[in-house]
This record gives C-alpha cells, sequence and structure tokens, in this order.
C-alpha cells in the first residue's frame, strides 16, 4: 500500500544518473489511467499493445546496499530511540559486526547473489519468513482495501455488483494471460512516454533492453512476477512452512455465503469468459439457496494456528474430502456475500479485516467481498505478494464496473439451470474435525474480540497546502503519529512504514524509519515547549522533517535501506547453523524491530479506506491517506493502547502543524 511520488522523488528522478529513485511507485500508479487499444472483445478489458511482461527480462536488479552504509543508516535510525549510554553500547556492538562477522556474512551474501541474477536476494528469505510463520494469517498477516461505492447509486445492489466484479475481474485474468494487460510502468513525463508512439517503438525494442528505452523516456517499469499468484492460487497450510498452490486449469469461482461453499465455472472449455447474464443468473441462485449456515463453518480453519490447521487439513484429507478441497484451492478466487449492511467506515474495517470468521477462505490469494448493502473490498493473504498486483487489480476492476458494466439494474438473469451449474460444497466432518471446527471459532472470537479500530478524518488542510509550502505531505503526517505518540505516551517508539522496491526485479518491499533524530526533536519542540520556539524556529524544524524523510523514501525505494539487508544477513547466518551474531541478540535490535507504529499509506480513486492489525500486542496499525485538502487515518489498537485518545493527538498534532504552516504561533 502507498501514495503519491512526492516533489523531492520526482526532481531527483531527474537528475542525470539517477536511476530509481521510485516513492512506494507500486501504488502511485493508482491515480493513473492505463490507456490502449480498446478491446472490442467482451473477453478483455484492453489490448495492450506493449505485451504485459515486455519490460520483465531487463528490469534492473535489487542492490545489496554496502555493508557500512547499512551500518550507518541502522545507527541513525536507533538514536532517537535509545538514551546515549544505550547508544554507545549498541554502537559498539553494530561496529564490530561491521568489522567482524557482518563482513564475512556480507561478502558471502553479494557472492550468492551473483550466481543467482534471475531474481533479488531477499525474495527467497521473505517468502520463507511469510510461509514459515505459524501465527494465524488473520490480522497478523491479511490486510484489506475496501472499494469506494459505485457513483451509480443503483449498481450497488449486491447481486448487480457481484456479477459485474467477477465479470470484470475474470476479464482481467484474460487480459492478464493473454499479455495483453498494460505494463505497469511509472510515468515521470507522460507526454512523452505514455503515448501511441513512444508505445509503437518500445514494443520492438527486444525484451532484454526495453527498460533502457523506457527509461531513456524518464518512464519506470515494475516488477510483475507476483501477478501470476493473483488467480487460481491458494496458501496451503503444511507443518513448519506452509506452501503456496496454483493451478491455472481451474475454470471456476469460489462463493461463499453464510457460511456454505459453492463453485460454478465462469470461463467455459473454450477459455471465454461465461455469458455475464448466466454468471448473474447462477449468484442469484445462491443468494435465494435456503440452505441454513452450517453449524460448523469449514472457513474459519483457514484463521487458526498454521500448524494446528495442517493438522487438520490432514484430516480433512484422510477422511474423503480430498476433491472438493481441490476445488477450493484451484478456484480463480473467491467470492463472500455477506449477509449484513455496514453501519458506518468501523463497521466496514472490521468485517474486511476479519468478519466473523464462518465466511472466509483466509488463504485465497484475495477475496472479495461484497456486503448486503453492496459495500466491497478485498482481503488478500499476504506471502504471494504485496500490494502492487492487488492494487493494481482493484483499480482495473473498479474502473471496469463502474465505466462498462456488464450486467445492469432490471437485467434479466438468464434462464438457464443454475441449480445444475453451481455446485454446493459438501464436507465429511469426523469427530476430530467438528471439535477443530469448534476451537477454532473460539479462538477467532478470542483474538478479534480484542481489536479495536477507530478513524478520523482531518479536514483543516491536505496535499495541496502542503507542496504549495514546500513540504511533504507523506513527512508531515508521520511527523504527526510521532508527535501523537508522545503527546500520549511521552516516548518516541520504533516506527515501520513500507515502501515498495518493485522498481526491481523480484523486488518487495524495505522499511521507512519515520522516528529520527529530526522527528523526535521537532515533537518535543511542538508538545512539550510550543512557547519556547517562534513560529520561525518551528518552521525551520517542519522543514528539516520534511527533507530528511525524503531522503530516507528515495533510499528506501532505492533499496538502499538498512532493514532488508540486515534480515537477509540474520537469515544467511540462520542458514548455516552459526549463532546469532551479538548485533541480533542486542535488545536495541529487538526494539527497533518491535513496530509499535505500523503505518502504510494508499490513495487510490478505486479505494476508500485500507485497514491491518498492529503487528504487536502494544501496537497501532496506523492506516492513512493524504488527500488534496484532508487527511484520513484508520488505525488499530489491541487493550494495551487506546486508539480513541491517539487519534485525537494525531488530530491535534495535525492542527498544530497547519498552525505553523500557515504562520500562526501555538498557543
Amino acid at each position: 500500500m502507498a501514495t503519491l511520488l512526492s516533489a523531492q522523488c520526482a526532481a531527483c528522478l531527474r537528475k542525470p544518473g539517477s536511476q530509481l529513485h521510485l516513492r512506494r511507485a507500486a501504488a502511485r500508479i493508482s491515480a493513473r489511467c492505463y490507456s490502449s487499444r480498446t478491446a472490442s472483445s467482451v473477453e478483455y478489458l484492453h489490448q495492450s499493445v506493449v505485451p504485459s511482461m515486455h519490460y520483465q527480462k531487463s528490469l534492473p536488479r535489487l542492490p545489496v546496499p554496502k555493508l557500512e552504509d547499512t551500518i550507518r543508516r541502522y545507527l541513525a535510525a536507533q538514536k532517537p530511540l535509545l538514551d546515549d549510554g544505550q547508544f554507545a553500547t549498541t554502537e559498539k556492538i553494530a561496529q564490530d559486526f561491521q568489522n567482524g562477522v557482518g563482513k564475512q556474512l556480507h561478502e558471502e551474501l553479494v557472492a550468492q547473489d551473483k550466481a543467482n541474477k534471475h531474481t533479488s536476494y531477499i525474495s527467497g528469505p521473505w517468502f520463507d519468513m511469510y510461509l514459515s510463520a505459524r501465527d494465524s494469517v488473520v490480522l497478523n498477516f491479511n490486510p484489506f482495501m475496501s472499494f469506494n461505492t459505485d457513483p451509480k447509486t443503483e449498481y450497488n445492489e449486491q447481486l448487480v455488483r457481484s456479477t459485474n466484479m467477477v465479470c470484470s475481474a475474470v476479464r482481467f485474468m484474460k487480459t492478464l494471460r493473454a499479455g495483453l494487460l498494460e505494463p505497469e510502468v511509472f510515468h515521470l513525463n507522460p507526454a512523452k512516454s505514455d503515448t501511441d508512439s513512444f508505445k509503437n517503438f518500445i514494443r520492438w525494442v527486444p525484451s532484454s533492453l526495453s527498460w533502457y528505452g523506457a527509461y531513456m523516456v524518464n518512464a519506470y517499469p515494475l516488477d510483475m512476477s507476483q501477478y501470476f499468484r493473483l488467480f487460481n492460487s491458494t496458501r496451503i497450510p503444511k507443518r513448519g512452512r506452509d506452501e503456496l498452490l496454483t493451478d491455472d486449469k481451474g475454470r471456476h469461482l469460489l462463493v461463499m455465503r453464510k457460511g456454505n461453499m459453492y463453485v460454478f465455472d465462469v470461463v467455459d472449455r473454450d477459455g471465454n469468459l461465461v455469458k455475464p447474464a448466466e454468471i448473474h443468473s447462477h449468484l442469484k441462485y445462491i443468494l435465494s439457496d435456503s440452505t441454513p449456515a452450517p453449524s460448523l463453518p469449514l472457513g474459519i480453519l483457514t484463521s487458526e494456528n498454521r500448524d494446528v490447521w495442517a493438522g487438520l487439513r490432514e484430516k480433512l484429507v484422510a477422511t474423503g474430502n480430498t476433491e472438493a478441497l481441490g476445488l477450493v484451492d484451484s478456484a480463480l478466487f473467491c467470492l463472500c456475500l455477506d449477509e449484513e449492511s455496514m453501519r458506518d467506515h468501523i463497521h466496514i474495517s472490521h468485517n474486511m479485516l476479519h468478519g466473523d470468521g464462518c465466511n472466509r477462505w483466509y488463504d485465497k490469494s484475495f477475496s472479495i467481498i461484497i456486503a448486503k448493502d453492496g459495500q466491497a473490498a478485498i482481503n488478500f493473504e499476504h506471502s504471494w505478494g504485496d500490494g502492487v498486483a492487488v492494487l493494481r487489480f482493484q483499480n482495473e476492476v473498479f474502473k471496469d464496473t463502474t465505466e462498462k458494466p456488464l450486467v445492469h439494474p432490471g437485467s434479466a438473469p438468464a434462464a438457464v439451470d443454475s441449480a445444475s451449474a453451481v455446485r454446493r460444497l459438501q464436507f465429511h466432518l469426523d469427530r476430530e474435525l467438528e471439535s477443530g471446527i469448534k476451537k477454532a471459532k473460539e479462538n477467532f472470537d478470542l483474538a478479534v474480540s480484542k481489536l479495536t479500530i477507530a478513524a478520523i478524518e482531518f479536514k483543516k488542510g491536505g496535499k495541496e497546502q502542503l507542496k504549495k509550502s514546500k513540504l511533504s505531505p507523506d513527512a508531515i503526517a508521520q511527523l504527526s503519529f510521532q508527535m501523537a505518540f508522545l503527546r500520549q505516551y511521552g516516548q518516541t517508539v520504533a516506527t515501520y512504514e513500507s515502501c515498495s522496491t518493485a522498481a526491481f526485479k523480484h523486488g518487495r518491499t524495505e522499511t521507512i524509519r519515520p522516528a529520527t533524530v529530526h522527528t523526535r526533536r521537532c515533537s518535543h519542540a511542538f508538545v512539550r515547549e510550543p512557547c519556547k520556539h517562534s513560529v520561525e524556529e518551528l518552521r525551520a524544524m517542519l522543514n528539516e522533517c520534511s527533507k530528511y524523510h525524503g531522503q530516507l523514501t528515495k533510499e528506501a525505494a532505492m533499496g538502499q535501506g538498512f532493514d532488508r539487508h540486515l534480515f537477509a544477513l540474520r537469515y544467511l547466518a540462520n542458514s548455516k547453523g552459526q549463532s546469532l551474531p551479538s548485533l541480533y541478540t542486542d535488545p536495541a535490535y529487538g526494539a527497533i524491530n518491535h513496530n509499535i507504529l505500523s503505518t502504510s499509506t494508499l490513495t487510490s480513486p478505486a479505494v476508500s479506506l485500507g485497514g491491518f492489525a498492529p503487528v504487536v500486542p502494544d501496537g497501532f496499525g496506523v492506516g492513512y491517506g493524504v488527500h488534496d485538502n484532508w487527511i484520513g487515518c484508520n488505525v488499530s489498537a489491541y487493550p494495551a493502547r487506546n486508539v480513541h485518545e491517539f487519534l485525537q493527538c494525531v488530530h491535534k498534532s495535525l492542527e498544530d502543524i497547519f498552525s505553523v504552516v500557515e504562520g500562526k504561533p501555538l498557543s
């Protein structure tokens, strides 16, 4: 999840010799249109003249940072979190690591990276980290992104919207697999690069050189290697480490309603989209099915601890459920038709993030959830990829369903025999499985009962005003979180902001560390001693925070953070069976990776709000978006933290910041 390219970043990209200072570029694409020849066929969203994977072969490789740069950046991030004595200890440990075992591990990592030029140094370890995690995917990993409502209100009716979203999703899948989906490209100068003439030129440049052709016109293709996992994909629980399964022969959709599971084909034997009127008919049949909700809903098992679920899945196979499970696993994706209407944004967040656990299959690569009132969202499993592919999919589906819907209010469903086309899946359960389902539901209910979600909309300013004042909107949002936490708890704590490295082959993410010596100094001035500083002094501090945050952002997008490098070195030491170097056993390393403020930002014309749970029991999960004239925050917490008070403090911080931006003294 991510936001818009900062002005500083854009300027940096224009410098000669500066390649890829992309700021969370993956989602920056969110606001642009994908221009191409419009497909005449109902089968495709569009027909790109440039093949979808044209740039993949020539994408630059994710760099392994220099060890001395990583240690310098690590210590700079530790500085605001430690007192002088703690910092001196950590500095000594880090320098010993740099000159000793770290140097040796780094050399091995570089050699390993050179021997594996087809991928990135982080890809394998990152997959391993996700798939080896034994915690439930619910709350711990799966995020959600909710769709904006269709501007034509009558198209939000559950059956109409479901049918259109299924049709658009299949059209996206077909467009992608035919190589006709516009490649994911960040255009810094769209007047030059996002044109028919450039596309007609670049299509003839060999794939091994195409990236360089785009670079010459200030366009930056992004990695699309995760896209194939969008469809027909499921995370399969296994003891110790899960597996990802993709079976692209599946032509059917998985639909869940009231905890019952149904399948029907949405692609015919010739590979064409089943007629929208037939899909309409099948979904109408499911929505009117009088089968009661099962007392033991199988989907709840996907919310369990992964080893527990792996054991129960083995039992499901042993009791004769192999075929039904195979249909679930190989389905194109999961459509969850919910019975409730949404009361407000908070209800949407809870329902789309976790729901009641019964009408979900959390292991599918993604699920489209559609409530009774047509409110819709995507909940996705995180191991197979980051928000890049999911956000592109969501943008395209929203655009297609709102601009070119295939089914309309009052459309008559096809007169077909849906009763024979739709199959309700039945599962054989023994006592152990029944007991496992009951226990999973108890565990689920206990976990989600502890989660509180709250939101604010700050209406007194946004991106436009900040940019006019030459301040980074993202830096100011992050600074408000630092000020808020200091006001509420009196501390500066480990903070995580996700940044895509999709500008590189098999890039994943890097961490921006928004808590800095500059934000700590600025926060103390605003919160603790506002009367001691002039407006000019406070404004200078804002400038310093903005400038430094911009630098951190550029470095992260260029693969020049410290988190992934240190993670890969630790992974290498573990894989060799070495005892962990003291850098990793230092309490300060543990503390900086105990991310109390976990943050992610997202703006898109398709997305209303996004959210996720805290990553630690005493943390906040902060989803936010800086819009033209307002700033929104959707924040989650467990009982250790007061989310409502935190948001009051964020609001106060933003008021103070905008007062200073407007030249007013703090009262």
